[in-house]
């Protein structure tokens, strides 16, 4: 089943249920954060692998935020829709989609973005880490 709302991803069993792991969040924030602070300077020959070490630390955030909310996500297409359709925040979620479906085309189809599109990319994941680093913590 190809999901397409947050009522889908739960019918799949793309999203379940569970205990709020407060423990998991925090070690998910942590990796996250010690990820960030690991990433180079951006320039043409790295852009593309600092997209992709910034995409996994927003996931990572995303992740902390559902275990939080007592949830657990198996695909990225789901966490878009807790974004939207549970938090309710349109703009975070077409970010989300918008970096998830670049990253998708780097990783899956070796499509490489030049390095201005990288660039901006990666600036919205800074934007998206700022917005669920606050969610996190409202959460706890």
């Amino acid at each position: 089943m190809k999901e397409a709302s947050w009522a889908d991803c739960l019918e799949s069993n793309s999203a379940t249920k569970v205990s709020r792991d407060s423990s998991r969040a925090s070690s998910l924030v942590e990796t996250a954060e010690e990820r960030i602070g690991l990433v180079s300077d951006v320039n043409e020959r790295n852009c593309n692998f600092v997209l992709e070490d910034y995409y996994t630390s927003v996931l990572e955030f995303l992740q902390a935020l559902v275990a939080l909310d007592g949830y657990k996500i198996i695909n990225h297409v789901c966490l878009g829709y807790y974004l939207r359709d549970i938090l309710k925040r349109l703009d975070l979620y077409l970010i989300f989609d918008d970096l998830r479906y670049k990253r998708n085309s780097l990783t899956y189809y070796g499509k490489r973005m030049d390095f201005e599109t990288a660039k901006a990319s990666i600036e919205k994941c800074k934007r998206l880490i700022r917005e669920l680093k606050l969610l996190v913590e409202k959460a706890k």
